[in-house]
């Protein structure tokens, strides 16, 4: 069994067999991914599957190493990132502006704007990863999982770590499988008056919301339920009221309102808690760039070889060459999208202007996302809100030089001009929030970084090349809801629908900006909170994450507190039991199981879906009314079993929980 080299010396890392092992995967899970993300609104987290792919792949090759498995995860989470791309880039088709994606100038618009989001976040490596203390659960699980499967920790621990792996993964895939033939309930919502309006609950039954928030901890747990508190309790039934209709259209009232009102309101905070992160990073990312300028002048003198293997990345001089010759591409696409439209009229100045907007947004974008990803993790990180500010910049700046009384073709072509360029900030974005959660699992298990970062540019590079061709067949077989060609069974994209809604608010003058303002109220008063509770030391109440509470749908949301008051409970005990630090591990991996056994089933699922051509192809009968009370009960007995075989493994001295 190979081990791990924490010191990074005589190691096989970026390896051929690593790198095409990755790219397969690449093609495997992007695919997945955006055929899943457009049929039926769900994508899978694609690190944790990869890691455990290669491990089994691998180690039928002699030399393999946790590093080695570590890039091949690295470059098939890059690749099965950028599939987020999904979030904007239909919207050209909704508008009508494409028929189809023109392969090149996609695959262009996407390795571009990756390839950004990678060279941003070296720096931001150093600032948000090194030398912070997020809990990045993702990055974490993934090192967990491939700690356990280098056998690191000793015979007996490695043990116990595998197998609450594996009893967190099977409670999970057991669960989801269950769901999935229609015999428990996927999820479950309610609506109801409440006050003069109407309100509702949701949550998805998911165990790896349980893990996400068993990982990220009490605070940020706490955090979003305030956020979800406000919406739902606040803003919603404020929303909703004198125009509650009949009990049976209750239901899409409620969620028409949240949809158009509220996470407008979310963004608003979302985007202040934004500019106040940014600004409490920039000192982490100065020193960061410092240190990397320290690094560089250390290699040019010959003394490399010297340095910390937490001190290697790319050198910063050859990330801002690429980062200042990233902009000519950036401009030669936007002057091609823009050519024969009404932006001639201004053409220069806005080229320039929209240049240094992605290269400023960027950093922003960048910033932000990676915070969110240390925050709560990449896969449950709003990254269609960051896409919202992108959008609301881009389309600000066009009003400004354009104004909002032209004409209506010439309004839908700055419409698609601003989704073009959100496309590119876009790939910025998701890119850096992926980006970080692999380089926290790279530190965490003694990788280099600078081969990481390769590692990440040549995940971006596959991933741009798969998504358009699917992007492609799912137009033309099924189409947008919305664009011309759209077949009955058009698929929704919501996302993208929405920030072309916001694209086209600003830019023909409808944006309701009121709301926007009061989330960023809202915003301003939890930066205000939070740094009064620092202060004082009383805790804290991070802004970000009581703006996702706000922005994201409860169903997707609700379960990541119940994950962190188990987390609490558990590690409380932990504490207090003959060995803290091994029985606080096992809760660490009991909890990545549960993310790493839905991750798993996803790609499967998604893999079933496709070749039926189905979102339910599993389904073997109709969910009844006893569905949810079931599923209900099996859910709460699962998280019972494995958290109380768990501590059972923790407090004896046996190799697996399930023994007595």
């Amino acid at each position: 069994m190979t081990q791990a080299n924490p010191e990074g010396a005589n190691k096989r890392e970026l390896t051929l067999r690593g790198i095409v092992l990755g790219a397969l995967l690449t093609i495997v899970f992007t695919a997945a991914n955006v055929y899943l993300g457009l049929k039926i609104g769900l994508t899978f987290a694609t690190s944790i599957p990869a890691a455990v792919i290669s491990m089994a792949v691998l180690r039928h090759f002699s030399g393999a190493t946790i590093q080695e498995n570590n890039i091949v995860q690295t470059i098939a989470s890059a690749a099965g990132t950028l599939s987020a791309i999904i979030f904007v880039l239909p919207g050209l088709i909704m508008i009508g502006w494409w028929v189809d994606f023109p392969y090149w100038q996609s695959v262009a618009v996407i390795g571009v704007g990756g390839i950004l989001g990678v060279m941003y976040s070296v720096p931001l490596r150093r600032a948000l990863v090194t030398g912070s203390d997020l809990p990045y659960p993702e990055g974490v699980a993934a090192a967990e999982v491939l700690k356990v499967g280098a056998g690191v920790g000793g015979e007996e621990e490695n043990r116990k770590g595998l197998a609450a792996i594996v009893l967190g993964s099977g409670v999970s895939v057991g669960y989801t499988l269950l769901a999935k033939m229609g015999v428990v309930a996927e999820e479950a919502s309610r609506v109801f008056r409440f006050g003069a309006g109407a309100s509702g609950v949701s949550t998805s039954f998911s165990l790896a919301l349980i893990g996400v928030g068993h990982l990220v901890g009490l605070t940020v747990g706490i955090a979003m339920l305030i956020g979800m508190l406000i919406s739902w309790v606040v803003l919603v039934p404020h929303y909703t009221a004198g125009g509650v209709p009949a009990t049976h259209e209750l239901a899409g009232f409620v969620s028409g309102v949240f949809k158009s009102k509220v996470r407008f309101i979310g963004a608003g905070t979302i985007g202040v808690a934004a500019v106040w992160t940014l600004l409490r990073v920039i000192g982490p990312i100065v020193k960061g760039i410092t240190g990397a300028l320290a690094a560089q002048r250390a290699r040019k003198s010959g003394q490399g070889g010297a340095l910390a293997l937490s001190e290697q990345d790319l050198p910063i001089g050859l990330v801002g060459a690429v980062i200042a010759a990233s902009m000519v591409p950036i401009g030669l696409l936007l002057a091609g999208f823009a050519s024969g439209g009404p932006i001639e009229a201004h053409f220069v100045p806005v080229l320039v202007l929209t240049v240094l907007y992605v290269l400023l947004i960027g950093i922003v974008i960048a910033s932000v996302c990676g915070y969110m990803a240390g925050l709560i993790g990449a896969s449950n990180s709003p990254i269609s809100g960051t896409g919202i500010i992108s959008a609301l910049g881009i389309a600000l700046l066009l009003a400004a030089i354009f104004g909002r009384g032209i004409a209506p073709e010439a309004t839908r072509a700055l419409v698609a001009f601003a989704l073009f360029v959100t496309a590119i900030v876009f790939g910025v974005a998701t890119i850096s929030n992926d980006n970080l959660q692999d380089l926290k699992t790279g530190e965490l298990i003694g990788a280099t970084p600078w081969r990481q970062q390769i590692a990440l540019v040549l995940g971006v590079v596959f991933g741009a090349l798969v998504i358009p061709p699917v992007l492609s067949l799912l137009n033309t077989t099924f189409g947008f809801q919305g664009a011309a060609n759209a077949g009955p069974e058009a698929l929704a994209a919501p996302q993208a629908a929405l920030i072309s809604a916001i694209a086209q608010g600003v830019l023909g003058g409808s944006l309701d900006w009121g709301l926007i303002g009061i989330g960023a109220g809202i915003g301003v008063v939890a930066v205000i909170i939070d740094e009064v509770l620092r202060a004082m030391k009383k805790g804290a109440l991070p802004p970000l994450a009581l703006g996702m509470g706000i922005y994201l749908p409860m169903g997707l949301t609700l379960l990541i507190p119940v994950g962190a008051i188990i987390g609490r409970i558990y590690d409380n005990w932990a504490k207090k039991s003959r060995d803290p630090e091994l029985a606080e591990r096992l809760g660490v991996l009991a909890a990545t199981g549960l993310i790493a056994g839905e991750s798993l089933f996803g790609v499967v699922f998604a893999g079933i879906a496709a070749a039926r051509n189905s979102p339910t192809p599993l389904e073997i009968i109709e969910p009844g009314d006893v569905a949810l009370p079931l599923g209900m009960v099996i859910f709460a007995a699962a998280l019972v079993w494995l958290y109380t075989s768990t501590k059972r493994a923790a407090a004896q001295r046996t190799t697996w929980p399930l023994e007595d």
